[in-house]
């Protein structure tokens, strides 16, 4: 059995019934660790992309509005205030409110906790506004994540993240040739 210190696992991006592939990444990274750790209370903070919401499911503990900068700010404080342990946070740059997702950095600039983003996307050429709002992100995120050997690069050699921030996890078909030592 596995112990840890960690007891409240935030989930922050779009979520289910939202219709995006985001959306079914974070709920089953949800799951995923719900199940793995049963005493840790898994919760979720989706972004909504309609003034209406969507119909979530009851790990749904508050809801932030993607073009209304203060509902990031009050989604840090809610976490603050819930003592979340860490905070799951998905980026990608449309899911944000604010120029480039920038609103983002309103909700990251206040949290207390430490914040492992998981980076959907890594441009190799990003515009100013972009890559500003990406150096940012990491450098208030205690780890970030990629899915791919070209990410990581990127990350070093176009937004100057240290090597020892990025994790890489692989996620479906990996950039690099599998070698197998025997034949398929």
């Amino acid at each position: 059995m596995h112990t840890s210190e960690i007891r409240k696992i935030a989930f922050v991006g779009d979520y289910l019934p939202r219709k995006c592939g985001i959306a079914t990444f974070t709920s089953d990274m949800y799951a995923s660790v719900a199940r793995r750790f049963p005493d840790a209370e898994c919760f979720v903070v989706p972004v909504n992309d309609r003034p209406e919401g969507y119909d979530y499911p009851p790990e749904v503990r508050f809801e932030i509005d993607e073009p209304d900068l203060e509902s990031h700010r009050r989604a840090a404080d809610f976490l603050n205030f819930a003592n979340t342990d860490v905070v799951c946070l998905q980026h990608e740059y449309g899911i944000y409110g604010g120029i480039a997702g920038a609103h983002v950095l309103g909700l990251m600039r206040d949290l207390r906790m430490p914040v492992v983003t998981t980076l959907h996307t890594v441009l190799r050429e990003p515009n100013d506004d972009q890559k500003r709002v990406l150096i940012e992100l990491a450098g208030l995120s205690a780890r970030v994540v990629v899915m791919t050997e070209r990410a990581r690069t990127f990350l070093r050699d176009i937004y100057s993240v240290p090597e020892a921030k990025i994790d890489l996890i692989a996620h479906g078909i990996p950039d690099t040739p599998i070698r197998r030592s025997q034949p398929v």
